[in-house]
């Protein structure tokens, strides 16, 4: 087998690739893997179910390889409007470039915006904007601290998602394991929750309709 390749670095971020695979690494720590991405399409599927309308608007939380974007683009209707947060520039120009034919080029989509930057800003300025936003964002809230009143996913948090969603509209995350309470979380304020589980069976998709 062929050895790993640095393709590029940007800060803390560093591309590598190992013939038809890509990682990349985080102060070097794997953060993502082209091989791992059964999941992305269901989260997109799952997200986009509820959609009522032939003009919606999504927010994707995490552009990572494009998978999540690829799929909700192949899903929703062609009027739809997609927003892509990315927190890594780096990460957005290797999409455009080196790994745009892992996603179909999904970036040159004349439907796509993307917005470089922390996802909750995107949120702060798009009140009852959205009819799905669909989270892909540090694994889930699986590996983070959900009572750190700055995390996406604390009450505070996901007080701004369901502020950014139209009524009818749904909320999806996808997670890398179960997180106990976090169905709970999402009732404390205002949505529906639901769960399923997705991909090899170990991820999980939590559901917030409105």
């Amino acid at each position: 087998m062929k050895p790993w390749k640095t393709l590029a670095t940007d800060g803390k971020f560093t591309l590598r690739q190992r013939e038809r695979e890509y990682m990349v690494l985080s102060e070097g720590k794997i953060i993502m893997s082209s091989r791992q991405h059964g999941a992305e399409p269901d989260l997109a599927r799952i997200g986009c179910a509820r959609i009522d309308t032939s003009t919606p608007r999504l927010l994707i939380g995490g552009l990572g390889f494009g998978f999540t974007l690829r799929a909700a683009l192949d899903i929703a209707p062609d009027l739809t409007r997609v927003t892509v947060n990315e927190p890594s520039k780096a990460v957005v120009e290797w999409n455009r470039g080196t790994l745009a034919s892992l996603n179909g080029h999904a970036l040159d989509d004349p439907r796509v915006t993307v917005e470089v930057g922390d996802v909750q800003r995107v949120l702060s300025k798009n009140r009852k904007h959205y009819d799905v936003i669909l989270l892909d964002i540090d694994n889930g809230p699986f590996a983070v601290d959900i009572d750190d009143d700055m995390s996406l996913y604390s009450i505070g948090g996901l007080s701004s998602v369901r502020a950014s969603l139209r009524t009818g509209g749904r909320l999806a995350v996808l997670s890398a394991g179960t997180h106990p309470g976090f169905n709970k979380r999402l009732a404390e304020v205002g949505f529906t929750a639901s769960v399923q589980y997705v991909g090899d069976g170990d991820s999980l998709v939590f559901i917030g309709d409105v």
